[in-house]
């Protein structure tokens, strides 16, 4: 897959409010300050297109993006048309400096989201590969099984710590999953600074956008 143009859209309060289901839709989230930006940013190659910060709970509403790509090699890519979908950028989960009722509002939107959102076809769980499984990443990855959402896991910051380290801790969070899981779910490696696993990631998104034009408008 190579990117043609991606732009922001809309945010909205809650999926009612979303722009109509009539595009795959893919889903990015992860506990504040994870990196989701900036992963956004580097798999789209554009490096404003999701606002970066420090601090967490930035995101606060469902953000749309509108993603054009061709399965061509970059070099014909501006005489093509190509096929349009929708990037999701999430509000984080865990930790953020909001009161509790802004939180309970944020698990409302978010959960009624990854629920009824007719044209989701994957949400990414980024994960911190710089820590050992946290409780919370866990929670959540459970949490979706119980919704049966389909879902994926992309481990970022990969370049901010030793490759022995990174293995480690993806290791234990797979081993934590086996515990209750029987089957585990696809995973990618990611470094927004290297652009690590971006290949990986938009060839499965590729294969994504193929069933669903394929089936009709149903992501499977």
């Amino acid at each position: 897959m190579h990117i043609l143009d991606a732009t922001y859209l809309i945010s909205s309060p809650n999926y009612t409010l979303c722009p109509p289901p009539d595009k795959p839709e893919y889903a990015f989230i992860g506990r504040s300050n994870v990196g989701k930006s900036s992963l956004i940013n580097m798999l789209c190659h554009k490096q404003q297109l999701a606002k970066t910060s420090g601090a967490p709970g930035k995101t606060q509403m469902i953000n749309h993006f509108m993603v054009e790509s061709v399965k061509v090699p970059a070099t014909a890519k501006s005489k093509l048309k190509g096929e349009q979908w929708y990037l999701v950028d999430l509000p984080g989960y865990g930790f953020a400096k909001v009161s509790q009722t802004q939180r309970k509002s944020w698990t409302k939107m978010i959960e009624d989201y990854l629920r009824k959102r007719t044209n989701l076809g994957m949400v990414f769980i980024l994960i911190d590969s710089r820590h050992a499984p946290q409780k919370v990443d866990l929670d959540f990855v459970n949490q979706l099984g119980e919704w049966d959402v389909p879902f994926s896991l992309v481990f970022t910051k990969t370049d901010k710590e030793t490759q022995s380290v990174v293995a480690k801790n993806v290791q234990l969070f797979l081993q934590a999953m086996r515990e209750t899981w029987q089957f585990l779910p696809r995973h990618f490696m990611t470094s927004a600074v290297k652009k690590t696993g971006r290949d990986k990631i938009l060839s499965f998104l590729d294969e994504c956008n193929a069933d669903f034009f394929q089936s009709g408008n149903s992501v499977t």
